[in-house]
């Protein structure tokens, strides 16, 4: 891999990292509502790792390629961030720092698992937050190419895959410090949790909102015009 090309893309795949989005919003909101923010980084991360895999198997430029799978895509994944936004606003007044260390000896049981099916849910809704958000799909398409070299000892799908990763990798330590340094600046300030929690929030549910109008508004343009 040429090594001037990876250095750029640590340049840009960082600053992207670094550009407060949905990700954010999600990792901030879920380290507020839950014990522990790891399952929510985890599974934003693993949501970029499915991007990975399809990057590498050809399939994420067969499907940015085709219009109409991408625009039900889009639809798809502002559904997602609607639900996921309203259900935040729902409990922002319950925001708060539990503790982070495992069940004291004596709990009940069931209250453990029902913790471990939080986290777990956590997890999966992170995954879900990354995974089907076709900007990072097309991120993966459009951008991660530039930095690949066919004059490389390793093979493209290698150096992709290369690539998809690191950027995992990134996007992992900053959502990390995101949520860290979110926990311990709000952890004496419960009022400012519960305003962060609203706004994540709210930017769930205004992305979400921007990105179904931008597949309804021509769709129902068109109707109008026929």
């Amino acid at each position: 891999m040429n090594p001037q090309l990876f250095l750029a893309f640590l340049v840009v795949a960082g600053a992207l990292a670094c550009t407060p989005g949905v990700d954010w919003a999600y990792s901030i909101a879920a380290g507020l509502k839950q014990r522990s923010f790891v399952p929510a980084v985890a599974g934003l991360c693993s949501g970029y790792v499915l991007h990975t895999v399809l990057m590498v198997a050809g399939l994420a430029a067969l499907l940015a390629g085709a219009p109409g799978v991408l625009g039900w895509l889009t639809v798809t994944g502002a559904a997602y961030l609607l639900w996921l936004g309203f259900g935040t606003i729902r409990s922002w007044r319950g925001a708060s720092f539990g503790p982070g260390a495992a069940s004291p000896a004596g709990a009940n049981p069931a209250d453990s698992k029902q913790a471990e099916s939080n986290q777990f849910r956590t997890f999966l809704q992170g995954v879900g937050t990354s995974g089907i958000n076709p900007k990072g799909l097309l991120f993966f398409v459009a951008l991660v190419p530039q930095f690949v070299s066919p004059e490389a000892s390793l093979p493209v799908p290698v150096q992709s895959g290369l690539l998809g990763l690191t950027f995992v990798l990134l996007a992992g330590v900053v959502y990390t410090c995101v949520a860290l340094l979110s926990r311990k600046l709000l952890h004496s300030r419960p009022g400012a949790a519960r305003r962060v929690t609203l706004a994540s929030g709210i930017i769930m549910v205004a992305l979400g909102t921007v990105l179904l109008s931008e597949q309804l508004i021509p769709m129902v343009a068109g109707i109008a015009w026929q």
